[in-house]
């Protein structure tokens, strides 16, 4: 970026203005660890849908001139948290920074970030880019002729583009839901919310969700970047050039975050301070949950539900695909189908189950039907560039779009949900919103808005599902006292503060079941704490090996869903015979012994932004072999899963980090930082506890509220240890009004516990028993 060389500089505040030559660079200083730099290539006006509230904090810094650079430097403070902090404007009590920021901003916005120790960060790229062993352009366009794309292939500068160096040892996290492994290193990806019903393999390179935050590991330390530009963007991880990385983007402005911590759970907790938590959920919602598009009339699934009881499987929620509708028209019920408007959600409650129904933000266009009237007659739909109401086609035919850009549209849709939560509706799960559509992709100059400003769908496409679960959740929140239960497919950063993920259409493949792992753990990373994948797959059939070791991986997943898709076979654990069903069964029931302790992990990661799903490498950076893990993950610090991901295996194995480690079905214990090979036949998934660990857990239930959970048990392993629990009602927030215990529970080495109570705002438990894994 030719910004030409540093003029003057001035200090305002928090921020740094740098008068450069052919540009004005705006630096804020959020916090010690959290540097905003934001270059208006387009707009001078600073706007964020990912970053809500002030972030910014009293912070002690330096500024001055160096050599034609600009210098700042934050200084090391601690800002302690203080007890249950929930939402935006108390998110600035969660933050505690512990450490400092250097950055030196010179010419051509090149730059270079170190820590307070003087160790590198980020430097950008001094260089042009190039691209190793590229083609000519003849060869280019042989290849283009035979069919394939060749557009990443050939080398363009972006409008907005930050080039950085690379170092020999950098690993790359984060991104979201993107394909493939662990580790983004020598990939390279887009953000471009996209509804590809192939099979998703490695190579793709945008899903549904678009979120722009890295994660680069080095050898010492850890730091983010966050890009906070909507628009279609692209990051390479070294495939172009193994010299540096770089991000691009097609239009809007260079605003970015430099995001320190040293760690990565310190980027992490950094973060997420700055985009959002993920609320702490309902119990319920942490339950087991059928979905299958296909279920056609109220029968379908009192059958389901039926089934489910009589096989004794816990199960909280069945999800209503778009054949509850009429006609797919949103908020409307299928009579003929379904019945009563709502009588089969009564009869599901009555049996313990709760229901989601699907929304799809395409509007039926058909006149006299309401949902078309009122936004044709208030104007809250897209427009073409003539000024007429832009028509596609999704589910119900011919549709239009809800500009949910706009405030007042949000309030109109989330008006409507109040509809559903009067049939007694207990989650919403958003569809179809990246916007999908039929006919082709919406075009680039579709009208739409972002808050007053009129603008087009190459800014809000990524932006759309974003702006639909917020309003989904602002409705549950204004309609009901519970705390909002929303699902969404398409995304950006910061949607996790709104609604829960899954990763979209998978297949019935071992390959999606392999990509599982890294994918939600990237996810997680990337602050969406509450993921799952469609437990079988979405698509194709699933065998009944595939289906146990499925269920087995996905035990401990934050959403816990089975979903198949209606020209699939059928995925309900009976539909794979006795011997499958037994193992469903085991593992669904050891999900719901374990619901206090994933519980937890949600009540402590709306403080510090971790995530419940977690790859080895979050706790062991130190350790070379954790960098490239894809086939186990932690679940907090002290469980480690390690399913089967590949047909026909019956033994595991399984790298277990530092420390002592305990196998969850036998007791024996391993010694850390060493590969050990496990038994797996079909019905075993290989879980370890970690020596010092004090896990709590419940006696299995059909569904959660089917009994009063009145007594914990505290699953131990030997060694002394410490262990904070929180409970509550799991339902509302009468947790924030201090309406919750917490318990602080000490065990020593001779196995002798403590009970100490931190907070008493709820009804202890009658019974607190401790047992030990099995030696």
């Amino acid at each position: 970026m030719k910004t030409g060389r540093l003029r003057t500089f001035e200090v305002d505040g928090n921020r740094v203005l740098a008068h450069f030559e052919n540009q004005e660079i705006e630096v804020t200083i959020l916090t010690p660890e959290l540097i905003h730099v934001f270059v208006p290539l387009k707009r001078q006006e600073q706007e964020s849908r990912a970053v809500e509230g002030e972030k910014a904090i009293p912070v002690t810094f330096s500024a001055k001139q160096e050599a034609r650079m600009a210098v700042i430097c934050t200084e090391a403070q601690m800002t302690e948290a203080r007890g249950i902090a929930t939402g935006v404007q108390k998110a600035r009590e969660r933050i505690t920074a512990a450490g400092a920021l250097r950055l030196e901003l010179g010419e051509d916005l090149h730059f270079c970030v170190t820590d307070e120790e003087g160790r590198e960060l980020l430097r950008t790229w001094d260089g042009e880019r190039t691209i190793s062993n590229a083609l000519s352009e003849r060869q280019l366009q042989l290849i283009e002729a035979e069919g394939h794309d060749v557009s990443h292939m050939r080398k363009e500068n972006y409008p907005v583009q930050l080039v950085c160096r690379l170092e020999e040892e950098d690993c790359f996290y984060g991104l979201g839901d993107k394909p493939g492994f662990l580790n983004k290193r020598d990939y390279e990806y887009e953000n471009w919310n996209t509804d590809n019903p192939q099979a998703h393999t490695e190579q793709f390179r945008a899903l549904y969700k678009s979120v722009p935050f890295l994660i680069c590991k080095r050898k010492e330390l850890s730091c983010g970047l966050f890009f906070d530009n909507s628009y279609h963007s692209y990051f390479d991880l070294g495939k172009e050039n193994p010299d540096y990385f770089f991000y691009g983007a097609d239009d809007g402005n260079l605003d970015f975050y430099i995001i320190g911590g040293g760690s990565i759970a310190s980027v992490i907790r950094n973060y997420t301070y700055l985009t959002g938590r993920t609320p702490l959920p309902q119990l319920w919602t942490l339950g087991h949950q059928q979905s299958r598009w296909g279920y056609d009339c109220a029968e379908d699934f009192l059958e389901v539900a039926r089934k489910y009881r009589e096989e004794e499987i816990p199960c909280d929620v069945i999800h209503f695909d778009i054949d509850y509708m009429d006609h797919f028209k949103v908020f409307t019920w299928d009579e003929a189908a379904m019945g009563a408007p709502g009588a089969v959600v009564k009869t599901l409650g009555e049996d313990g189950f709760k229901v989601a129904t699907i929304l799809d933000p395409g509007v039926k266009k058909e006149d006299g039907y309401f949902m078309y009237e009122e936004g044709k007659e208030q104007g809250f739909f897209a427009l073409d560039v003539d000024g007429e109401i832009y028509v596609n086609e999704v589910w119900p035919g011919d549709a239009v779009y809800p500009d949910f850009g706009r405030r007042e549209v949000c309030d109109w849709w989330s008006g409507h949900e109040k509809f559903l939560l009067d049939l007694g509706v207990a989650g919403i799960w958003n569809d179809m919103n990246e916007p999908a559509s039929f006919r082709g992709q919406l075009p680039a100059d579709v009208v739409f808005s972002n808050e007053e400003r009129t603008t087009d769908h190459a800014e809000m496409h990524n932006l759309y599902g974003h702006c639909m679960s917020k309003a989904a959740f602002e409705g549950l929140r204004k309609y009901s006292e519970r705390r909002p239960f929303v699902i969404t497919r398409a995304c950006y950063a910061g949607t996790q503060k709104y609604s829960t993920v899954w990763t979209g259409d998978n297949q019935s493949l071992w390959s999606h079941l392999q990509m599982m792992i890294p994918q939600l753990c990237n996810l997680g990373m990337s602050g969406f704490a509450f993921a799952g994948t469609d437990i079988g797959g979405f698509g194709e059939d699933a065998t009944p090996e595939l289906m146990a070791r499925w269920v087995e991986a996905a035990c401990f997943s934050p959403l816990f869903r089975n979903r198949s898709a209606k020209s699939t076979r059928r995925q309900e654990p009976w539909q794979f015979g006795e011997k499958i069903t037994a193992i469903y069964r085991k593992y669904v029931t050891l999900r719901y012994e374990f619901l206090p302790y994933i519980y937890d992990l949600f009540y402590q990661g709306e403080q510090s932004g971790l995530p419940i799903m977690r790859p080895l490498v979050l706790h062991y950076e130190d350790d070379p072999n954790t960098y490239n893990l894809n086939t186990e993950f932690l679940v907090g610090e002290n469980l480690l899963v390690a399913p089967v991901v590949e047909p026909g295996a019956v033994v595991k194995m399984v790298y277990l980090p530092e420390g002592v480690w305990y196998d969850y079905w036998s007791g024996k214990a391993y010694e850390g930082r060493q590969y050990v090979c496990c038994d797996a036949p079909l019905d075993v998934c290989p879980l370890f506890i970690k020596a010092g660990s004090i896990i709590p857990t419940y006696e299995p239930v059909a569904y959660v509220g089917e009994k009063p959970y009145d007594k914990l048990f505290l699953l131990t392993t030997p060694g002394a240890a410490e262990y904070t629990h929180f409970q509550d009602n799991g339902e509302d927030y009468a947790y924030q009004r201090g309406e919750y215990n917490l318990y602080q529970f000490i065990k020593d080495e001779k196995g002798s516990l403590t009970v100490r109570m931190e907070q008493e705002g709820y009804p202890r438990y009658k019974e607190i028993v401790v047992k030990q894994v099995a030696i």
